[in-house]
């Protein structure tokens, strides 16, 4: 005697339940900012992946930026004590030491806090910015305060995903999490093209309404703090810090004649350059950067 459809069909249910609950994502709300210091926000899984050994360099090696230092770091200080802080955005020259800076002051407050007050960095990559909402749900969920960091970011053309972010820095009706400060660095001020604003002001015909919505997008950052290119002094400066800092025993008149035919041949100085100039300067002595 044949057995009834439904039994026939119960079995079959029950496996495509339970291969469905295999290839299903982990909960979102599965978040574990213990795991450790860093994070990297991976929206195709609603998943913070964690950064063991964060790539940064010393706070007492940026040279040059000393102003921009200070200001960075009593704001996270506060933030990580709980006490009113701003989000901060740092603009300017390429390779000025921006994200270092975010990185290091990461670091040093870290160093000094108590672990109730330990922060956790979390990155999130530009192009991830829509998503930004589903991250700071998770991050609201927990208690541990949280430095929502995006490196290099700018708004191109008819890009609208600067309003996922402009309505969480201030906007949104939820807001921003009190455990999540937002610290952006950016080539420009404005985090758009001076070409681009300019064209809405010279085509629009309510030029004022039309660039303030997306202006007044840097505005939501408190704090903005400017990275302009260093003279010769200063390059020699992060020279000769680094040089100190990993052995690198070279005479100081050497050293420098090096270092200013390195910038030279880049084109200009910066933290960046001066940085590769020790990279390659360690190869030939044959050190390793190892703190």
């Amino acid at each position: 005697m044949n057995k009834p459809d439904s039994e026939r069909l119960d079995p079959l249910l029950q496996r495509i339940a339970e291969a469905l609950e295999r290839i299903a994502p982990a909960p979102s709300s599965r978040v574990d900012l213990g795991a450790a210091d860093g994070f990297i926000w991976q929206p195709e899984a609603d998943r913070l992946e964690p950064v063991l050994q964060i790539n940064r360099v010393d706070f007492v090696l940026l040279q040059g930026i000393e102003r921009q230092a200070e200001t960075l770091y009593e704001n996270t200080r506060r933030f990580a004590q709980g006490l009113p802080a701003n989000n901060a955005l740092l603009w300017g020259a390429r390779g000025m030491g921006k994200s270092s800076l975010v990185k290091a002051v990461h670091a040093r407050v870290n160093a000094e806090a108590t672990s109730a007050a330990r922060l956790a960095l979390v990155e999130i990559h530009r192009e991830d910015i829509p998503s930004l909402p589903r991250l700071l749900q998770l991050l609201r969920g927990t208690e541990r305060p949280c430095v929502l960091f995006c490196d290099d970011l700018s708004f191109d053309g008819g890009d609208a995903s600067y309003k996922s972010l402009k309505a969480v820095l201030e906007g949104g009706i939820e807001g921003r999490p009190a455990n999540v400060i937002f610290y952006a660095t950016s080539n420009r001020r404005h985090l758009m093209p001076r070409d681009m604003i300019e064209n809405e002001r010279s085509t629009a015909i309510h030029t004022s309404e039309a660039v303030e919505e997306k202006v007044s997008l840097s505005d939501r950052f408190g704090l903005w703090l400017g990275f302009h290119n260093c003279d010769q002094d200063t390059y020699f400066a992060m020279i000769e810090g680094y040089a100190e800092r990993y052995g690198l025993a070279v005479p100081q008149q050497e050293l420098r004649a090096e270092a200013k035919e390195w910038a030279v041949t880049r084109g200009g100085r910066s933290g960046r350059v001066a940085w590769q100039f020790i990279q390659d300067l360690a190869g030939r002595l044959g050190k390793r950067l190892e703190d």
